[in-house]
């Protein structure tokens, strides 16, 4: 494994480079937003969940977006550093909101960047390397991304543990946004050939097959009950977690997901992608379930939370290795663009529904909606998604 890594391409790298420093500003920020809406902004978990699917669901329509331009213009650098530096601009000024809307306009920003350049850099790392080594890829990619999950949160606990005001803390997010975009400005295009007519757009999934077809559709179900993390953390503070150590909770899934992403995705390279997602979901459902019952124990809940980032790892970079799998040649970007969307945009129904289960009714009930879901999607996973065509005729 270890000359396979060695031997990936520096853009694969500095790719990877890229979101490390992206999502130490963003997970720096990430596990205080539940903090700072209850106790600055004085906002509920409605609240939370109607932000979070907002700007979720903005980000995975644009993904859509840039994903079907990208295989029109055969351009990915644009999308990727306007992306990154709409972030850059957007996550710092949430210190200066004075109410919940403002943070939802500065999210939609945030996540209008994330839109941009989600698609276009999955077509980059895509076309970068030969299709058997996407499960690695696409794993050393999620495992750098969540190394700065876990600088981001330790950062946030510095910061708090010196008394800094939350609202500064916000403001720290423009250093690590400012080189995001610089490192983005040396990213290079890879050769291609040269196309004497570009393809129309076509925003409709015709040219996809029909396993991908039925895959997003499982991956749709699973998002319906995959809400916002930020619940897990509020879930965390309510049974007791100080809030010095939310951060520290929130670093260690980033770690755990940094150690074994790359080693489980690669894995998928070797023994096949279905069976290794089908594990991480089940994995999924228990988490959920169990997160719903009354009276854990802080250790209980720390060994839950490592489950929950075991699942991350071996889903993160194999779900996406699986698009690029299915994907028909000239049309990653689409496919990626229509994965991100249906995988994001359910996002805003699945946080509005478990915020308002949360609160109207509790949260066993919100928990047990979420871990249901995840166990009919395992079930289409196993028994319908990769059904023969020939089958799938006869009924």
């Amino acid at each position: 494994m270890f000359k396979t890594l060695l031997s990936l391409p520096k853009t694969v790298w500095l790719i990877g480079l890229i979101s490390f420093v992206n999502d130490a500003a963003s997970e720096m920020l990430y596990p205080l937003m539940p903090l700072y809406l209850a106790t600055v902004l004085m906002a509920g978990p409605r609240a939370l969940g109607l932000i979070e699917g907002v700007a979720e669901a903005t980000s995975s329509i644009f993904k859509l977006v840039s994903g079907v331009i990208v295989d029109r213009t055969k351009k990915t650098k644009p999308w990727i550093v306007v992306g990154y530096f709409l972030a850059a601009i957007g996550r710092p000024l949430i210190a200066i909101a004075s109410s919940w809307m403002w943070v939802l306009c500065i999210r939609f920003t945030d996540r209008l960047g994330k839109g941009l350049r989600s698609s276009p850099r999955d077509a980059l790392l895509a076309e970068s390397v030969p299709a058997n080594q996407r499960g690695i890829t696409f794993g050393l990619h999620r495992s750098m991304d969540n190394a700065g999950a876990v600088l981001g949160p330790l950062l946030a606990a510095a910061l708090l543990w010196f008394h800094v005001p939350l609202r500064d803390i916000f403001l720290w997010a423009i250093i690590p946004g400012a080189i995001t975009v610089i490192l983005a400005l040396c990213l290079k295009e890879p050769p291609r050939e040269q196309v004497t007519k570009s393809p129309p757009f076509s925003w409709s999934l015709a040219g996809l097959s029909p396993q991908f077809k039925r895959y997003i559709l499982t991956v749709g179900i699973f998002a319906l009950g995959n809400s916002s993390d930020m619940f897990l953390l509020l879930r965390a503070r309510e049974l007791g977690v100080p809030q010095e150590q939310i951060p520290l909770m929130w670093a260690a899934i980033s770690l755990i997901t940094t150690i074994f992403g790359t080693p489980l995705s690669a894995l998928s390279d070797r023994f096949g992608r279905k069976h290794l997602i089908l594990i991480a979901w089940c994995v999924f459902a228990f988490f959920y379930f169990a997160m719903g019952l009354p009276g854990i124990s802080i250790g209980m809940l720390f060994g839950l939370f490592g489950l929950y980032g075991l699942f991350k790892a071996a889903t993160e970079g194999v779900e996406k290795a699986l698009v690029a799998d299915l994907a028909p040649q000239g049309m990653a970007g689409t496919a990626f663009g229509w994965f991100n969307l249906i995988s994001g945009l359910m996002l805003f129904p699945a946080s509005f529904i478990f915020g308002s289960l949360y609160e109207s009714v509790g949260p066993g009930y919100a928990f047990m909606f979420s871990g249901s879901c995840a166990c009919l999607a395992a079930v289409l996973m196993a028994f319908w998604v990769f059904k023969p065509e020939t089958d799938t005729l006869k009924a």
